[in-house]
């Protein structure tokens, strides 16, 4: 059983970034370890780390040393293979991955595509670290400036390459193919290869290929002026400011890149105000050439503008210039989310990602990692997309998070705010952002604002409720937003950045209500430790509940875990464990769980029982010794608010634990709030969770 798999390349630039990144976001979600080895790197600087490397260790948090991670770089190498010494560099990288594999469920082994070798001494070498490390291979080819029958026969003499060395080819993918031609590429390709080789064909996305500002000034060595918190600013276009401004702006698209000499002060301000402009397209940058910096006056004029782009100097006339930026080959950099997602997204939008697993991986893993859980709710939030409203887009955090999901391409979205305001917004923060995916209303110039009135006050009349006050209440974000989930014009709301917990909840009371089976709204947050994902409840809305709403939050908490892939193992928290404590508060602890006991039989619940006894398998063993709860409790029940809340926020601070939620349970339609100190990521995190409750589940 192989625990690992080889990834080769047909060619240079094939484009494997976004295969390693694809196969590892699959990984991520199916093992709990998972591992990252690159036996061949390029040479990089002292002080300084592999791109492909950093990419992949941060992006997916790999528990893994940048040293062990690779076994030797490309000038090592050529010295070792000089003196005939291939033999130490194989029995290097065997020992080093081997390390990694004694320790780590799966190991994703990326081979190598270093520029200056000749095509035929790479491709042997691939074939004899793969051999000598004795797993499966994936073989990647570039449809860039081939025809049908050159890309066919290039990926299939690599593929013989392999199987005449007896190793395990399990998948050919042609990457970067023009849209039209996936299906003839897709169906010629299985001609060829034999039935068990999964064929997987990725068309070319042009924002992957296109340069950022941060690899421009590493590669013109520049000096940043301007916005140097945008220059992961993506290049569309370039063009060069020679002509007269008027003349020059019909020549500007979407994220153009202005070159220019450093003295046209002209076509600076020019382009600036045309980003600017809703009448020109956005800038991603401008150039000076020429090693030339603007007047201190204009350099003053420019700093006084709200919306910055990067401006940067260079040492090189404005033809050469543009020559070296035509030739930059662009990558993915750790920092750089938005072409990690669009990799990620892209890798399985094309990809037969069922296919794939089946073949590459052959084990199950136990129990529910964080980051198994994190994926697998991506995952199921695509299955059956979801329409989710967030009011509060005058909010950075939310405009931010907006963009990220753009990129996942998990949810559909609507924000509520001034649409200028967001777009100003979106320019100042340097995102990229695709507005004619998201909807932006406002609600007091919503076609809809009369009939969400209308409707606000007949189902409210009766507590006196008159047409001017639904009219004033409906201008508020949160009653918008929730009345748009009540119509059925969005699946779910996520809010409560910049407004209090009542404020978002309160308008869902009134009008959305409780299911029919639910006579309390209760919230669980999912924590994501080391080793498990475990579910607190209630933790933020339920300041003291009764022994019957107790069990209740025990019931939809255990629903909660079944639905999200948890299994439901109940603790019901208390200051004692079993029948040993006296006092009114762990009596309604016992209470409570007797009731569950009554109304869900099928149930594992424990309860009362102390937080260390219900999580630490040797207290549970020693306290309850025939429980099958304690010591491996999923779901904590806490008692009141008071001890729920700082529980979860304690664990949190002192373990590192990821908290996602709180996720709102009981109403009829998916109403969840933020904590106002909530980061990007717990945005996106809540939004994935309400699409899923959407979905029924």
């Amino acid at each position: 059983m192989s625990k690992a798999i080889y990834i080769a390349t047909s060619d240079q630039n094939s484009g494997k970034s976004i295969i390693t990144l694809g196969l590892m976001s699959i990984l991520i979600g199916k093992t709990a370890k998972v591992g990252y080895f690159r036996p061949i790197i390029e040479d990089f600087v002292d002080g300084e780390q592999d791109n492909h490397i950093e990419t992949v260790l941060s992006h997916f948090n790999l528990d893994i040393k940048f040293e062990d991670a690779y076994a030797i770089t490309k000038s090592q190498l050529i010295k070792k293979k000089n003196k005939g010494k291939i033999g130490e560099v194989l029995d290097l990288i065997i020992e080093k991955y081997k390390k990694l594999e004694e320790r780590l469920d799966f190991v994703l082994v990326e081979g190598t595509s270093f520029a200056g070798e000749g095509t035929s001494i790479e491709l042997d070498l691939n074939v004899l670290i793969a051999k000598n490390l004795g797993i499966p291979t994936i073989i990647i080819g570039s449809g860039v400036g081939k025809t049908l029958e050159e890309l066919v026969d290039s990926l299939y003499l690599v593929y013989d390459s392999f199987k005449i060395k007896e190793v395990e080819v399990l998948s050919v993918f042609a990457n970067k193919v023009q849209p039209e031609n996936i299906e003839l590429v897709t169906k010629s390709l299985q001609k060829s290869l034999p039935p068990s080789v999964l064929v997987n064909t990725i068309p070319l996305i042009s924002s992957l290929n296109n340069p950022t500002m941060q690899e421009i000034v590493n590669e013109l060595d520049a000096k940043v002026l301007f916005g140097e918190n945008y220059l992961n600013n993506e290049i569309g276009h370039y063009s060069v400011g020679a002509m007269q401004l008027h003349n020059y702006l019909v020549h500007l698209h979407d994220n153009a890149l202005v070159i220019t000499p450093g003295d046209r002060s002209d076509i600076i301000l020019g382009a600036l105000q045309a980003n600017e402009s809703a009448n020109y397209p956005t800038i991603s940058g401008i150039i000076l050439t020429g090693n030339i910096v603007p007047e201190e006056s204009i350099l003053k004029l420019i700093e006084g503008l709200s919306a910055i782009v990067p401006i940067i100097a260079v040492d090189g006339g404005t033809y050469n210039i543009t020559n070296k930026i035509g030739s930059i080959k662009s990558e993915i950099y750790a920092n750089n989310t938005h072409k990690i997602e669009t990799s990620i997204n892209t890798f399985e939008k094309y990809v037969d990602i069922e296919s794939l697993s089946q073949r590459v991986i052959t084990f199950e893993a136990e129990g529910m990692t964080p980051k198994m859980f994190q994926y697998n709710m991506v995952k199921r939030a695509k299955q059956h997309r979801k329409h989710i409203v967030l009011p509060e887009g005058n909010d950075d955090r939310i405009i931010m998070a907006a963009s990220r999901l753009q990129d996942m391409d998990v949810v559909d979205i609507s924000i509520i705010g001034d649409k200028k305001q967001i777009e100003n917004k979106v320019a100042e923060l340097g995102l990229t952002f695709d507005f004619s995916k998201v909807k932006i209303i406002n609600p007091k110039e919503s076609e809809l604002f009369e009939d969400y009135a209308n409707t606000y006050y007949e189902l409210r009349k009766a507590k006196n409720i008159s047409i001017t006050m639904a009219r004033d209440l409906m201008e508020d974000v949160s009653y918008f937003g929730t009345m748009m989930v009540y119509k059925g014009h969005a699946d779910g709301m996520v809010s409560g950045a910049a407004h209090t917990t009542q404020h978002t909840i309160l308008p869902a009371l009134q009008f959305i209500k409780t299911k029919p089976n639910s006579s309390v709204v209760s919230s669980v947050f999912f924590m994501c430790l080391e080793d498990r994902v475990s579910v607190f409840g209630d933790c933020a809305i339920n300041p003291n509940p009764t022994a019957e709403q107790l069990a209740e939050i025990a019931i939809s908490s255990a629903e909660s875990s079944s639905a999200f892939g948890i299994e439901p193992k109940i603790a019901m928290l208390s200051y004692s464990s079993g029948a040993s404590g006296k006092g009114d508060e762990v009596d309604k602890v016992r209470t409570a769980t007797e009731i569950v006991k009554q109304k869900r039989p099928d149930l594992k619940i424990e309860g009362p029982i102390q937080y260390d006894a219900a999580v630490d398998r040797a207290v549970g063993k020693s306290k309850m010794p025939d429980s099958e709860v304690a010591g491996q409790a999923s779901v904590l029940i806490f008692p009141d608010l008071n001890t729920g809340n700082n529980t979860y926020k304690a664990v949190q601070r002192e373990t590192g634990a990821l908290a996602i939620g709180p996720m709102l349970q009981g109403l009829n339609k998916p109403v969840n709030d933020l904590s106002r100190g909530c980061t990007v990521d717990d945005i996106i995190n809540t939004v994935v969770i309400t699409a899923i409750q959407a979905q029924g589940l």
